[in-house]
């Protein structure tokens, strides 16, 4: 049994569709999991959400998929909380626009209530549902998987919601020792240097294993396999990118390698 890891999507469907292709994954037995962030910046946010929706449900005990502080920021556009949402730097003007077919035009808060009905009427409901599901965190026996990151090293249950979906913490990526957390959010060009593994980007320090290899057209779209350590990478332009990983790996993964005969 592997788990299979992927980083932040933000509407990359094409990337997507084509790194999912690309896995060796036996879906009777391997696990899934979606660190968050499937919505905002890119061209198909739509796509990519109705995609892992049909897979989630197809196979509900090995497709998991976390909430990211995007689909938080849908949420809370939806439910009157705060307007984040729409501003130019989060990307999800571009997701209102392919979800209603409009642009964004907010001149008055009469607008923004025309703004939010306009959405929730083009939104599907099943679409809504599932980021209402999602869930904060995934544990399984490799590792601890979150969208941001962890309280003082804490465990996720006791970790806070703000800290699971937006925390950029850098004692945390750079001494966190516990059990292996996996998280994006945070790009990894911009995690410390030490921890940055070579031209594929990914992030290794101690525990703390980032797996957001950023938003442009350049960027890769990662997924990481562990107890394995393979790395899969899909670009824009059609490329496709296998890794294996052999440094900085956590020693309990390591461990877990060994056992199950990996690497040699």
């Amino acid at each position: 049994m592997r788990t299979f890891v992927i980083g932040d999507v933000h509407g990359r469907c094409a990337q997507l569709l084509n790194l999912l292709d690309m896995l060796p994954r036996d879906e009777d037995v391997d696990t899934l999991v979606f660190l968050g962030d499937l919505v905002d910046r890119g061209a198909d946010a739509p796509g990519c959400v109705d995609h892992v929706v049909k897979m989630q449900r197809a196979n509900p005990e090995r497709v998991i998929c976390l909430r990211g502080n995007h689909e938080q920021m849908l949420l809370d556009f939806v439910e009157g909380w705060n307007n984040i949402w729409l501003t130019p730097v989060t990307g999800g003007e571009r997701t209102f626009e392919q979800y209603t077919g409009k642009p964004v035009t907010v001149d008055s808060h009469k607008d923004l209530d025309e703004m939010r009905q306009l959405f929730e009427n083009a939104i599907p409901s099943e679409h809504l549902d599932f980021f209402h599901q999602t869930p904060f965190y995934h544990e399984d026996e490799f590792a601890i998987y979150v969208h941001a990151g962890l309280d003082d090293g804490k465990h996720p249950r006791e970790s806070s919601k703000q800290s699971l979906l937006w925390m950029r913490d850098m004692d945390f990526y750079k001494n966190y020792r516990g059990k292996p957390c996996v998280f994006g959010h945070t790009p990894t060009p911009l995690l410390p240097l030490r921890g940055r593994l070579g031209r594929h980007g990914i992030y290794i320090s101690h525990s703390a294993i980032g797996l957001d290899t950023g938003y442009n057209f350049a960027s890769p779209l990662s997924c990481l396999s562990l107890p394995d350590f393979n790395l899969y990478q899909t670009f824009a332009d059609g490329r496709e990118e296998t890794h294996v990983i052999t440094s900085f790996i956590p020693e309990t993964l390591r461990a877990m390698q060994k056992k199950a005969g990996i690497g040699g």
